[in-house]
């Protein structure tokens, strides 16, 4: 099976002959890959060398002039150095563009610190009118990305070397319902959705699987809640992110605010992991491997009484708190932070509806 990074540049490659409104912009990563394109449309495909910065503000300018660039390199390169291009360049200019990164949190290790981006899509919720998308195999990947290049707003695609064994149907931006269950909802991220599957075997939970992040799709996440909520119409949520820990408890929390709510969000934790390892290593170190995800989320759906809806108190009308009863201790075989209840990658919020 082809990579996701593999499949975008077959696929960019294709489009660029069929699309003359259609650039990409590279800084070296993945020249080799554009070699054949880049020969066809030599003013249409332009590595800028190592400046980040630079790939970004040409692919700006490219908008300006009509054209839908895609900008390529790795995440960290992509979205957290040239940053301020992309909050100018892009937002404050009100230009669209299709930013495609490579690498993920973790996936080449020993790249070191500077080669994983853990917070990338948490730093673009900074900002105003991003699509993110996080595909969980090569064949959604090309999908999103096809979308991506024929319109015209600004897009994140998330491509990473983790993929699920095979690929689910992308027939638009919504949340797409993989099982059902009646004890609480899972919301499985692009690459996370196969883990997240072994991890509930047994459970009685609805998973939702998400490939667009971004615009988060709150109504299918209480459609869900309200065919798995709990006596009093409490609801609870796991998500399950390939990136940092809670990036999208808030928005989780928007679309139950009017009920009785407890979202885990687990994904990457704060802390830098300094021995580097491979990226199977890292998974396990997340507590995002399976055998981690079942303890993790059978734990939080079990520890309170079913009819509380609260942990700390909190009920119908009492407004809303935030957990930090975990502390620092450890979880999955990993120190946890004292952080909102934060665990091995892991995030605690508990609210109730107001009154």
């Amino acid at each position: 099976m082809d990579t996701m990074r593999e499949r975008f540049t077959a696929s960019v490659s294709r489009l660029l002959d069929a699309d003359p409104r259609l650039a990409v912009v590279l800084a070296e990563i993945s020249a080799d890959g554009f070699r054949e394109a880049a020969r066809r449309h030599p003013d249409r495909v332009i590595n800028v060398g190592i400046r980040e910065q630079l790939l970004v503000g040409a692919g700006a300018g490219l908008a300006l002039t009509g054209m839908r660039p895609v900008m390529h390199t790795f995440a960290s390169f992509l979205v957290e150095r040239p940053f301020e291009q992309v909050k100018l360049d892009f937002g404050h200019q009100g230009v669209g563009g299709v930013l495609v990164s490579a690498g993920g949190s973790y996936d080449w290790p020993a790249g070191g610190f500077t080669h994983m981006a853990p917070g990338d899509v948490a730093l673009l919720d900074t900002l105003d009118g991003w699509t993110v998308h996080v595909p969980g195999h090569a064949d959604e990947a090309e999908t999103l990305l096809r979308q991506a290049a024929a319109g015209h707003d600004k897009v994140y695609v998330r491509l990473s070397l983790q993929a699920n064994a095979a690929p689910r149907p992308v027939t638009g931006p919504g949340f797409l319902t993989v099982r059902e269950g009646r004890d609480g909802v899972v919301v499985a991220v692009g690459p996370m959705l196969d883990n997240v599957l072994a991890a509930v075997e047994g459970l009685d939970v609805t998973v939702l699987y998400a490939t667009t992040v971004r615009p988060f799709d709150g109504a299918a996440l209480r459609a869900a809640a309200d065919r798995a909520s709990l006596p009093g119409g409490a609801s609870d949520v796991v998500l399950v992110e390939p990136y940092l820990a809670g990036t999208s408890s808030a928005a989780a929390g928007d679309a139950l605010s009017d009920r009785p709510h407890r979202v885990l969000g687990l994904g990457t934790a704060r802390r830098e992991l300094r021995r580097y390892g491979t990226m199977d290593e890292h998974l396990t170190a997340h507590g995002l491997d399976p055998h981690s995800l079942r303890a993790r989320i059978a734990d939080f759906l079990t520890r309170l009484t079913r009819t509380s809806g609260a942990e700390t108190g909190t009920g119908p009308g009492s407004g809303s708190g935030t957990n930090a009863g975990a502390g620092a201790g450890t979880e999955a075989g990993v120190p946890t932070g004292a952080r909102s209840g934060a665990g091995a990658g892991g995030t605690r919020t508990e609210a109730a509806a107001a009154g």
